[in-house]
């Protein structure tokens, strides 16, 4: 029967050590976890910022539901789109300094909205081997003929640039890579965008509310001029601390978008109450400085404490510290007795990462306190 066969696909999983394993919470998001009747520190979360649970947030969505409802009851261009949806947009436009924002309910569908309404048939995208799951979907809905160049490699891209023919050419890229937590080279990304006359397509989705000034995120880090060409795609679920997503641009691309964008235009608007916490939590990323020196505090702290040990981590200055392991039944060992510990920290194993690099995803917050990290790091020493 074609069911049995998944139970044999499952059962393959499980050998390979590739089986994922879903806990359930029974704890807000924040450090101090319970999980399955177990308490934990919980070093998993891309709550970078601490404020999933803030109590500024979760008042801004009771007075929300309070004043709009729970829920928007149809599409942004039928009738779901109320006035939070557009102050919220508003703001976020003002924030990171483009003309116009957009809207969207996670980021996965914000990528898979933005590429396929800019490129299509007879097109190329031109994307880094890392990009995320999202991405790599996005490019194959899209329908246009994909390239990738290997990790951060100008050259190579400059080189398929060049000999492409394509009508339309766009580079797409992550700006902080979620499982090895460098940032992209967006300076040169851009100046090849230019000269080849490209759209760049950029996901912040790891860098939004934590680095540039006031956390407006990876391209005021690198104060790159916001060009028509250049479009900006930012995640809410993450160091916002709620939930959605949003593209930013040109005013001509936002609408465009606005049109063509198929996960915009076919999907019930996100709730009101979102919405209403999310406006709350862009005045707490401008105000976070305090939170994002902590954060680099412990990300120095955890770097400096794993020195010299067998653990090679990654060249990371983010918030995401990965620690590769290599092979798959090791990483699920040295997770498992973390884990017999109390110290949750999840096992990254293919093909969300390349073969032989497995590896524990280190998540820090401006939430953990000083002696959290310093557990995981005696911790991690004494498994060395």
């Amino acid at each position: 029967m074609i069911w049995e066969e998944l139970r044999g696909e499952l059962d393959a999983l499980q050998l390979a050590s590739l089986k994922r394993i879903r806990r359930t919470l029974e704890l807000p998001c924040g450090p101090q976890a319970r999980a399955d009747g177990q308490s934990l520190i919980s070093f998993c979360s891309n709550d970078y910022l601490g404020l999933a649970n803030d109590p500024g947030l979760v008042e801004a969505a009771c007075a929300g539901a309070r004043a709009w409802g729970v829920g928007s009851g149809a599409s942004h261009l039928v009738s779901g789109h109320l006035l939070p949806h557009a102050q919220l947009e508003q703001k976020l436009a003002e924030f990171t300094g483009f003309a116009r924002a957009l809207l969207f309910s996670t980021g996965y569908m914000a990528n898979l909205g933005i590429v396929p309404a800019l490129v299509g048939r007879g097109d190329a995208v031109f994307a880094d081997r890392l990009n995320h799951a999202s991405l790599i979907d996005a490019v194959q809905l899209s329908r246009s003929d994909s390239q990738r160049y290997a990790h951060g490699d100008l050259a190579a891209l400059e080189r398929l640039l060049a000999a492409s023919t394509a009508r339309r050419k766009l580079i797409l890229t992550d700006a902080v890579f979620s499982m090895d937590g460098d940032l992209a080279p967006l300076p040169g990304l851009l100046e090849l965008a230019e000269r080849f006359d490209a759209w760049l397509v950029v996901d912040d989705a790891h860098g939004f509310g934590v680095l540039g000034r006031q956390g407006r995120g990876s391209l005021d880090h690198y104060r790159l001029p916001l060009v028509p060409r250049l479009v900006y795609m930012g995640t809410l679920g993450k160091a916002a601390g709620a939930a959605g997503a949003f593209g930013a641009g040109d005013a001509t691309v936002i609408e465009w978008l606005e049109q063509r964008a198929r996960t915009y235009v076919f999907t019930t608007a996100a709730s009101p109450v979102i919405a209403c916490a999310l406006a709350a939590s862009l005045d707490l990323i401008a105000a976070g400085d305090a939170r994002r020196d902590h954060l680099r505090q412990l990300i120095a702290q955890l770097r400096d404490g794993l020195a010299g040990t067998r653990w090679r981590l990654l060249p990371s200055s983010t918030a995401i510290q990965p620690v590769i392991v290599g092979e798959n039944h090791e990483v699920l060992r040295v997770a498992g007795e973390l884990y017999r510990r109390g110290l949750w920290v999840p096992a990254i194993r293919p093909p969300t990462v390349p073969r032989g690099s497995a590896r524990l995803r280190v998540s820090l917050s401006a939430a953990h306190s000083a002696a959290q990290v310093a557990e995981l790091v005696d911790a991690l020493r004494e498994l060395a």
